[in-house]
């Protein structure tokens, strides 16, 4: 499965694009699980102490907007966006 990877959370891993293995039976929240595993840094930047995903994160499968118990196949392109400010 693969994650692509925004701002500063791309810069936490070195990469743009990410490839994580999971189970065939994998939820979006097993791929975020399996890439924090991976690279531990990312984990204060998308959890809050309480181990729950920061409500400025947005996950999206494919395009579209992703619930962390959602099923997600081995096709699926992941996203991981951090809040972004500009203008």
């Amino acid at each position: 499965m693969e994650w692509k990877l925004f701002a500063d959370l791309a810069e936490v891993t070195g990469a743009r694009t990410v490839r994580v293995d999971v189970d065939g039976d994998a939820t979006v929240g097993d791929a975020l699980d399996a890439l924090v595993g991976a690279h531990p840094a990312l984990e204060s930047r998308v959890f809050g102490d309480d181990g729950e995903l920061y409500d400025h994160i947005n996950v999206l499968r494919n395009g579209e907007a992703a619930a962390l118990g959602e099923e997600a196949a081995a096709g699926d392109e992941l996203a991981l966006f951090p809040p972004v400010s500009g203008g």
